[in-house]
């Protein structure tokens, strides 16, 4: 076979591959999914949010993610963060939502751990306690930074993902690494294409999203190709990849108090 014939048919093989598991893993539904209607698809509670008024003297900080609605759910994830301070007794939500009118930064537009149109979302970091009341502080003085309030694209971004990846790299005690399939946390406009990695535990090069590279002890080492990343990760070691997300070891550390802030 020619060399070019056989770079080719490895390209297609890593691009298809991920795809085919995040198939096997959830087949499309015959007579459901999106043709019941976004508007009558589940977003009840997941159960993952400790009881806020069991825990009413601690504070805890949640962040989550869930597939997208519709077919884009076997590309990409919604992610978004949920947080209460010591003393509250309920929780606030911030996500990034593309449609509707106004900034598309939405405080408590859904239930904290609520499922996204039918999907349930995975905790991508958690802490509590001593600490956290002080990460709020800067969870919230880096919503109110993100820089596209009044922008969404969904490829290759600014979108759900590049909020939350926003307040990881200005929260670095969040510890928070995102998934391969969080399509859009790598954009980065042409004006700024170097900065933090998402984890704030490395450095990332990036344009636009579309090309660029990740290095860092949570994220590993991580390749963007047109939005698509491929990696690895060393920390709790798994593969990196579109689709799939990450296969391999979980991601998601036990709850745990702040991380010192700098």
């Amino acid at each position: 076979m020619h060399p070019f014939k056989r770079i080719a048919l490895g390209l297609l093989l890593i691009l298809f591959l991920p795809l085919g598991i995040s198939l096997a893993e959830d087949p499309p539904r015959i007579g459901g999914g999106e043709a019941r209607g976004w508007r009558s698809m589940p977003r009840h509670s997941a159960g993952l949010a400790p009881d806020p008024a069991a825990f009413a003297d601690t504070a805890i900080v949640q962040v989550y993610a869930a597939a997208t609605y519709g077919w884009r759910g076997y590309f990409a994830v919604h992610p978004w963060i949920i947080f209460k301070r010591s003393g509250d007794t309920a929780y606030t939500r911030y996500d990034v939502i593309g449609w509707g009118r106004g900034p598309v930064v939405r405080r408590n537009h859904a239930v904290p751990d609520g499922l996204w149109f039918g999907a349930v979302p995975a905790v991508l970091a958690e802490h509590r306690g001593a600490g956290v009341d002080e990460m709020i502080d800067r969870i919230e003085t880096a919503i109110a930074s993100y820089p596209h309030a009044d922008e969404y694209r969904s490829y290759p971004g600014p979108n759900s993902n590049t909020f939350i990846a926003h307040i990881g790299r200005e929260v670095p005690a969040l510890q928070l690494d995102m998934p391969a399939n969080a399509i859009g946390k790598d954009y980065r406009p042409l004006h700024d294409p170097v900065g933090r990695a998402v984890s704030g535990t490395g450095w990332q090069a990036s344009l636009l999203g579309l090309l660029g590279v990740t290095v860092g002890i949570e994220e590993g080492l991580e390749f963007n190709l047109l939005g698509l990343n491929f990696g690895i990760d060393f920390n709790r070691p798994a593969l990196r990849l579109p689709s799939v997300g990450r296969l391999g070891f979980d991601n998601a550390a036990p709850p745990a108090e702040a991380a010192a802030l700098p």
